[in-house]
């Protein structure tokens, strides 16, 4: 009988677009759909799954991602969520740190994330703030994941990534630009081979244009075995992840190019009556 590992990656009420009075403060277009139908499969097929993986993205008001780092000009103008921030633009005196003593740290990140052509800097709003509401599941997953677990006799396993302020931290495997003095922002190799196992893998959450992709970037690139038929046991749920409002060419060429190397794409409802089977 075939194993399933679910592979769900911030699944929280900030990246939901919940309907009012909620006030979710980066809200994906379709993730509250997508994460009720990871719900329904837990809650209709967990028998068949084996262990399921749930990351959180977690972080601090103060962030170089979050517009509280950051003033506009020598002035002191705020920085609008949504604003992309060069090391280029840093120099020139177009931004800079609110705390002067963190210019030479912040120019050495930005240079190095450019470096890696991944990802420029994107100032966000205060999301998945610690202790917060945004910070918590979407409650249909939250519900879904403590019943397979009472039912299951085990738990699911948490890994927290954002928590260090310098650097941006979308996959669960790895920083962008790990800090050589936190452990924590390094290749999670232990995430690694916990995810590499015989079964199934099924992989879904938000959003498919940064944590979704980064991860399974980072995944299918330090596999110990990276066949073809190791990334076939690899599946993207595709209608339960959704991509950040303007990123959606982003999310649709990450599909594409999995789907060459080999993952399988597939809806939830097909992989429950895969699961049931």
């Amino acid at each position: 009988m075939t194993a399933f590992h679910l592979l769900l990656i911030d699944a929280q009420n900030d990246f939901c677009d919940l309907p009012a009075p909620a006030r979710p403060a980066l809200p994906v277009a379709g993730a509250d759909a997508d994460l009720h139908r990871v719900a329904a499969l837990v809650r209709e097929a967990g028998d068949a799954l084996d262990a399921i993986t749930l990351t959180l993205d977690s972080h601090h008001a103060y962030d170089v991602a979050h517009p509280g780092f950051w003033w506009a000009d020598t002035w002191g103008a705020e920085v609008i969520p949504f604003t992309q921030i060069t090391a280029a633009q840093v120099r020139a005196g177009q931004f800079q740190p609110r705390d002067p003593a963190a210019l030479p740290r912040t120019l050495a990140y930005l240079d190095a994330l450019e470096a890696q052509g991944r990802y420029t800097l994107m100032v966000w709003p205060v999301h998945c703030e610690v202790g917060t509401w945004g910070h918590q599941l979407h409650d249909a997953v939250r519900e879904a994941c403590a019943d397979w677990e009472l039912r299951r006799q085990r738990t699911s396993h948490v890994v927290f990534k954002g928590l260090n302020p310098w650097t941006e931290h979308y996959s669960a495997l790895q920083a962008e630009v790990p800090d050589p003095a936190d452990p924590e922002t390094g290749l999670n190799r232990a995430l690694i081979a916990r995810l590499d196992t015989p079964g199934r893998l099924l992989i879904a959450g938000e959003a498919g244009s940064h944590c979704v992709r980064a991860t399974v970037e980072h995944l299918v690139a330090h596999l110990p075995d990276p066949t073809s038929e190791r990334l076939s046991r690899l599946t993207l749920l595709t209608d339960a992840i959704s991509p950040v409002g303007g990123f959606e060419a982003q999310q649709a060429a990450f599909f594409e190019d999995m789907r060459q190397r080999g993952v399988r794409l597939a809806t939830c409802a097909e992989v429950i009556a895969e699961m049931k089977a």
